[in-house]
């Protein structure tokens, strides 16, 4: 008896460093197509052994071949591996107070899709729902070109305390959402389509049930996007602060994102920077996020009837409008962004002199403003950041501007294949559950 165990127990080791090897090829090949000899050189893998690899990804679908190479222009060409990156596609949905979003990635990381729509979410939770069903619905329809893609799942971004493990929403005080169930909510109304999921373990097709729906806090998914996109080996630590309605951050140390105890690190709009100021959305006074947040920056640049206070509007117009606006020399504009851009860079400041990263990211609507708003970060940090020369810290803007949190969303719903890659089929697997999406979306 004792003997069967530790065959079955070496199998499943074996199992285990394949299924290991495998995410190391697909996550090289994420950063270029390369030949056999490359891979083993890049992955410390033997020939034999990445040709194994290789041929295991393309029965399913990962890879295929590419360009033939010549080093050094003598002997027999090289055929490159390349990621066959449509095969496998992530949505993610960001929830915020006046929009959603929704961003689809394939394998490589790469945006194939991105869709903001105005929504007017607080206190709207079955409605907000229907909406965000419909849009990623509407994401897989438009994406799923290729017949034999499939969706590694949905990742939702959300806004306050979000339980992961549970679903929820715990406390997201712009929404006015409390203990909400989204992930259940969202489930419910995606099975009534037949989306090409891939299959549950030990499923041999396309599953119909959505099997990696995921939701966390937007700006951790923020956070995940930006240092998904490659970072500096130097630069492993990082802050983002993003804006909207709220202010959220996230915390990368030595590479990696920092959670908390229970997952809820990063609510640093609600760090009190004016004692006894103005009432925040969270029931206490003088949060960060009231004197830097879109509606403090509205407040002051804009009267109630101005039009870059219409929640129907696209926000990126709006801001197109107040940036029009402080370039043509508007003082109330460009007082509207002094005063923003140095109650930024105090709060900004304070996480600088915790956590000395190497670069801080403003995201969200700072990016957008961040010709404006960026100088006046830096000259806050020059003088509140003990650190000589501010700690050495760099202030970049977001790559990806308001879609930030919902490429986040779809880099960690693909997290699952590039950790394990025999979860994708084999190819040839019936295209039922595709084309009953197209009748549907059509």
């Amino acid at each position: 008896m004792g003997g069967a165990t530790t065959h079955l127990a070496g199998r499943a080791d074996h199992a285990a460093v394949r299924r290991a090897n495998l995410a190391v090829v697909v996550r090289a090949l994420r950063a270029g197509a390369r030949t056999r000899a490359r891979l083993a050189t890049d992955t410390q893998l033997t020939k034999a052994t990445v040709s194994s690899l290789v041929a295991e990804l393309a029965g399913r679908g990962l890879v295929r071949s590419g360009a033939p190479t010549r080093a050094g222009g003598v002997g027999r060409p090289g055929q490159e591996v390349e990621l066959a990156a449509e095969r496998v596609l992530s949505i993610g949905v960001e929830l915020n107070v006046d929009y959603l979003c929704g961003v689809v990635l394939d394998l490589a990381g790469e945006q194939r899709a991105v869709v903001r729509t105005a929504f007017d979410v607080p206190g709207r939770i079955e409605a907000t729902a229907e909406e965000m069903a419909d849009l990623i619905v509407d994401l897989a329809g438009t994406a799923l070109g290729a017949d034999s893609a499939v969706l590694a799942g949905v990742g939702v971004a959300a806004p306050g305390l979000v339980d992961g493990a549970a679903g929820i929403v715990r406390v997201a005080p712009n929404l006015r959402w409390h203990d909400v169930p989204v992930l259940d909510l969202l489930a419910k109304r995606l099975a009534r389509v037949p989306l090409p999921w891939l299959p549950a373990p030990g499923g041999a097709e396309p599953s119909r049930e959505p099997v990696d729906v995921l939701i966390d806090n937007e700006a951790t998914l923020a956070t995940l996007a930006e240092y998904a996109g490659g970072v500096d080996p130097a630069e492993r630590d990082l802050i983002l602060v993003t804006g909207g309605v709220g202010v959220g951050g996230g915390l990368v140390v030595d590479g990696r994102l920092v959670r908390g105890s229970a997952g809820f690190a990063g609510e640093v709009g609600h760090i009190a920077v004016v004692p006894d100021g103005v009432l925040c959305g969270c029931g206490r006074r003088g949060c960060w996020e009231t004197v830097c947040g879109l509606g403090a920056l509205l407040d002051l640049a804009a009267a109630p009837d101005d039009t870059v206070r219409d929640h129907r509007r696209d926000l990126d117009e709006r801001l197109d409008l107040l940036l029009d606006r402080a370039r043509h020399g508007d003082a109330r504009t460009l007082q509207a962004f002094d005063k923003v851009g140095r109650a930024l860079g105090l709060g900004a400041a304070m996480l600088v002199n915790l956590t000395n990263p190497r670069v801080l990211v403003l995201g969200g609507y700072f990016a957008r403003l961040g010709e404006f708003l960026r100088p006046l970060v830096e000259a806050e940090l020059a003088d509140r950041v003990v650190a000589p020369d501010a700690g050495g810290v760099r202030v970049a803007l977001s790559r990806l501007g308001l879609a930030a949190a919902a490429t986040g969303a779809a880099h960690a719903a693909l997290a699952a294949v590039l950790d394990d890659p025999t979860l994708v089929p084999s190819t040839g697997a019936p295209p039922s559950a595709r084309e009953a999406l197209r009748k549907d979306t059509a």
